[in-house]
């Protein structure tokens, strides 16, 4: 009988600490998708409110880093200049967490088609990759990745490799 008794209260707190971990998942993803519905809206003053005040975003090319500050102000000269819109086609969203390591903490992973339209013309359809770090409920981190050659050549950009010896 104490052993079922044992068995019983090990399956109730596993499966509250299973609801409690699959709640804070799906808070993290809708934070997520209300930031991604701010990019697509190009609501910069919300995007703005989503981001941490210590928030770092990484890429897409290796070696890029932007903080908040410069995020949002490039957001704001984009809307502005260059996109005449950005649309999310399809999305898939996935909330993890790692325990431990260089990369510890509630992650979320967006992996999208996006079509974007730029106000002096032209479009491109990109597939993206955004994983984003959560704290205090706000974005702390997000590590972005697509294929930039393929953007360009959509806009009509060539890309010619230098002359052999040159």
């Amino acid at each position: 009988m104490k052993n079922l008794i044992l068995i019983a209260l090990t399956s109730i707190c596993l499966a509250a600490c299973t609801s409690i971990t699959e709640k804070r998942h799906t808070e993290n993803i809708d934070l997520v998708k209300s930031y991604v519905k701010s990019v697509e809206e190009m609501d910069f003053n919300a995007m703005e409110t989503y981001l941490s005040d210590n928030y770092i975003g990484i890429g897409p090319s290796y070696g890029d880093s932007i903080g908040k500050k410069d995020a949002v102000a490039n957001w704001k000269e984009n809307v502005t200049n260059l996109y005449e819109n950005i649309h999310y086609n399809r999305s898939k969203f996935i909330a993890v967490t790692i325990p431990e390591g260089d990369n510890q903490g509630e992650w979320v992973a967006c992996w999208a088609e996006l079509s974007i339209s730029y106000k002096k013309g032209g479009s491109v359809t990109i597939w993206a990759n955004t994983n984003y770090l959560l704290e205090n409920s706000k974005i702390a981190k997000s590590l972005t990745f697509y294929n930039e050659a393929d953007a360009l050549r959509q806009l009509g950009y060539k890309i010619v490799p230098p002359e052999y010896g040159e």
